[in-house]
């Protein structure tokens, strides 16, 4: 009998024993992602495959190709293959509310991953980077490089909410400055869907309109900084105006490094991805969230939520942060243009 009991006690320090992650082995998790054409998106992808296959876990992604119609399709047909949970960033964050309202009905929990799904009255969670903080950043930056000139000033996909917490926390510090006359906004316009061809287009308005009297450029991440560059590029001004960006893509460390954009926003979208399996991994198996408290409002209520904290690479400490970390490639990063 003791040597049974024994047996027993030591199955279930055994069970004890196992990580977190496998034990939600085999339960199916959906990922619908916007788009595969950004290397952010593509990272992020990457990484919660690989967290997924670590945890036994049948990760099922879907990539919407930025349309809206499509992501609400895709992910009818994973609440149909028996998901547990969805992971979802959302194109268009009010028309994603649709899609959270499917997953409820079937009884199916949502973590809206980096972008905000707007508009609902229905309980989710939302894992991101604290956005406003972003703009905060970006802002405090091109501010205190050009604290008086013409400034152009983009925003991202009018669709992703996102793109509006990242101006709200920018204009912080421009506004004020405009105010006063010190700044002179020429141009402020949204970037469709985040193209860097749109934004390329619309700092050519910018230029020609201004007569090339431009001196420094919000741009609101690293592809639409690429256009904009082109843009100043053209009339022999790349490097001469400061142009702020987002993500830290390869592309934008290079130029950072080339002395063509002046800093980027780094978010580590490896602990981001980790998170996001290890909350539907938390979900699946019924346990709640640990937001510590933290909300952010979608339109109708708050939206408990976490939040990772981003941080500014120039030419200064790009090599420590983003090098050192391993999240780019030294070789890469220095490569001969």
């Amino acid at each position: 009998m003791r040597r049974a009991i024994t047996g027993v006690l030591f199955a279930s320090a055994v069970l004890l024993a196992v990580p977190r992650a496998y034990a939600a082995s085999g339960v199916k998790i959906g990922l619908s992602l916007p788009t595969q054409r950004e290397e952010r998106w593509v990272r992020d992808r990457k990484v919660m495959e690989e967290e997924a296959k670590k945890a036994g876990i049948d990760l099922r992604v879907q990539v919407t190709d930025n349309d809206a119609s499509k992501q609400v399709a895709q992910c009818e047909n994973l609440l149909s293959q028996g998901i547990k949970v969805l992971i979802l960033a959302p194109h268009d964050a009010s028309s994603a509310s649709v899609i959270v309202d499917k997953a409820s009905k079937a009884g199916v929990k949502v973590i809206s991953y980096d972008r905000l799904v707007t508009d609902s009255p229905l309980d989710y969670y939302y894992l991101s980077f604290d956005n406003v903080k972003v703009g905060e950043l970006q802002g405090q930056f091109i501010t205190g490089k050009v604290p008086k000139g013409n400034y152009v000033v983009l925003a991202g996909s009018p669709t992703d909410n996102n793109a509006k917490l990242f101006r709200a926390g920018a204009m912080k510090f421009i506004e004020p400055l405009a105010k006063k006359g010190d700044i002179k906004i020429v141009m402020d316009q949204w970037v469709k869907d985040w193209q860097p061809a749109e934004a390329q287009k619309i700092m050519e308005q910018a230029l020609t309109s201004s007569g090339n009297k431009v001196d420094a450029v919000l741009a609101p991440n690293d592809g639409t900084a690429g256009g904009v560059i082109q843009a100043l590029a053209a009339q022999g001004l790349a490097g001469k105006v400061p142009v702020t960006g987002q993500d830290a893509e390869l592309a934008g460390a290079i130029r950072i490094m080339q002395g063509t954009q002046a800093m980027t926003i780094f978010k580590d979208t490896r602990e981001l991805g980790k998170k996001a399996i290890a909350m539907a991994v938390d979900l699946a198996n019924g346990k709640p969230i640990d937001t510590q408290g933290k909300v952010v409002n979608n339109n109708k209520k708050d939206i408990p939520s976490v939040l990772l904290t981003p941080q500014i690479v120039t030419k200064e400490n790009l090599e420590k942060v983003l090098i050192d970390s391993g999240y780019l490639k030294k070789q890469q990063v220095f490569k001969k243009s």
